[in-house]
């Protein structure tokens, strides 16, 4: 299928990833909402793409405002129905990639540590009230300061890639809300970005559609490599 590409003031391209008469998935731009924020006035991917097509679209799943990457939403109530029971059952697959402060020496691991949100909105590790939270890791590649990692959460709690790679000592490049904020605000980007999705269609088929690293990413990914 031919991607297409939406078109808006703030954000010059959406990319189109996948569309047919129940999903639409896009690559969503860092920075801008997947859905509507307390300031209406404020750009959101949902609303933007509901005037792109006409029509209304629903929300099946959402990624923070400052990630960049694949986000899918349903077109009609029983497609709407269809995706939220994959959710509920995990049986959706998501893959993250993320770049982190310092070096992680096992190539692969597992996060299993429980999340709960603290008063602040921030969430944080509490192993006695947390809710369970798993985030699977492999090593992509190693620079002198930082770590690519690829990441399979097999759970989907608020905030949990940022709160797990935090709580090991290893936040994520650019996430002022974890990590030293006077280092973190230096990088212009969250670098964590939702790399590929996969799921079953309404017709049962299983597809897998994967978003492509967005140059701000890929910019600052060579300049922290070479450092």
């Amino acid at each position: 299928m031919a991607q297409k590409l939406l078109r808006h003031s703030n954000f010059t391209q959406i990319e189109v990833l996948f569309e047919n008469t129940d999903i639409i998935a896009v690559n969503k731009p860092e920075g801008i909402a997947s859905i509507s924020e307390n300031d209406i006035s404020k750009a959101a991917l949902h609303w933007l793409l509901e005037k792109k097509i006409s029509d209304k679209l629903f929300i099946v799943h959402r990624i923070d405002k400052e990630v960049s990457g694949v986000i899918l939403f349903a077109k009609n109530p029983k497609a709407h129905k269809f995706i939220n029971n994959q959710f509920a059952v995990r049986s959706i697959k998501k893959q993250y990639i993320a770049l982190v402060h310092g070096i992680i020496k096992e190539n692969d691991g597992v996060i299993d540590k429980p999340i709960r949100q603290f008063g602040s909105g921030r969430m944080g590790i509490d192993e006695q009230r947390g809710k369970p939270s798993e985030t699977k890791y492999h090593v992509v590649s190693r620079f002198t300061n930082y770590t690519l990692l690829e990441l399979n959460p097999s759970t989907g709690r608020r905030h949990q890639l940022r709160a797990h790679l935090y709580a090991i000592g290893n936040p994520i490049v650019g996430d002022v809300r974890y990590g030293n904020r006077s280092v973190q605000q230096k990088f212009p980007r969250l670098m964590l970005h939702a790399k590929q999705i996969e799921f079953h269609l309404p017709n049962n088929e299983r597809i897998t559609v994967e978003a492509p690293l967005p140059e701000s990413f890929k910019k600052l990914l060579n300049i922290c490599a070479a450092l």
